[in-house]
């Protein structure tokens, strides 16, 4: 009876000596991901200051970061909906077919207040007819594009540092880093971004960053026949962005999304989000 109880206790303390050696080992498999994970982490961190996020090449050796900043702004109340806006983005940036880069909305309000939104081929052609039976009290077009958030969504989802904003306010997407992942293109609020079927690269509006780069204009704002659409510097004393920033009243799409947008618009409606 001893000899089975000794016997007994020696298997106990083999289990528990096994247990302790699993948990153990365990411990430091866990130990070990943990310090992997960690490692990781500032190398993210680090992403958005390291060279690496500078564009390929601004096209401009002179060019200096520092030395701008830059922002959009849309005035609804000129917008005719042409079309030759995005026309003008497609052909510049070799956009896909049935992807934009940007596009133009149209609204319609009835009398009673209700708001129909279209915007066939992204607005890219003409815009057809009114829906029928629906009595029109207003209507208006509204382009859209990239805000290139200061708060930017899309650059806090992305998990290998793809998305990132240079310092001169441009939100760009790095071809070289991006896995095509598709987190950027659900959190954008505005719904900018899409999966270049090609590529497999999330793409974007840059507002045609090798343009800029070059003291010219992105394509869509040189494109417009009515002066609509507006691109400027705002650390330039004499830049008409910067005058109409300063002393107009304008507005922002979702402001409670709180991205801080560097695309700005005059004669918003309320209806328009």
């Amino acid at each position: 009876m001893k000899k089975k109880k000794e016997k007994k206790e020696e298997v106990t303390q083999k289990c528990e000596q096994m247990g302790r050696r699993d948990f153990l080992k365990k411990g430091c498999e866990l130990a070990a991901a943990a310090t992997l994970f960690v490692g990781f982490l500032p190398m993210r961190k680090a992403i958005p200051d390291s060279k690496a996020t500078l564009p390929r090449s601004p096209g401009n050796k002179d060019y200096n970061w520092e030395d701008h900043l830059y922002a959009y702004i849309i005035d609804t109340q000129k917008c005719i909906g042409c079309g030759l806006c995005v026309q003008a983005c497609r052909k510049e940036n070799n956009v896909p077919e049935d992807f934009f880069r940007t596009w133009v909305e149209r609204y319609q309000v009835s009398e009673r207040g209700e708001v129909e939104i279209d915007s066939p081929k992204g607005g890219e052609e003409s815009f057809g007819p009114a829906l029928p039976g629906f009595n029109v009290s207003k209507g208006y077009f509204v382009p859209k594009m990239c805000n290139h958030c200061s708060n930017s969504p899309c650059i806090q989802v992305c998990p290998v540092g793809a998305s990132y904003q240079t310092k001169d306010g441009v939100v760009l997407v790095d071809q070289k880093r991006c896995i095509g992942c598709g987190y950027c293109i659900q959190a954008c609020p505005y719904a900018s971004r899409f999966l270049n079927p090609e590529t497999k690269i999330a793409e974007k509006c840059t507002w045609c960053y090798h343009r800029i780069t070059q003291g010219l204009k992105p394509a869509c704002v040189q494109a417009c026949p009515v002066g609509a659409r507006l691109f400027g510097d705002v650390k330039k004393e004499d830049d008409p962005v910067r005058k109409i920033l300063a002393t107009e009243r304008l507005a922002v799409l979702q402001p409670e999304k709180l991205t801080k947008p560097s695309c700005y618009y005059l004669g918003l409606d309320k209806a328009v989000r």
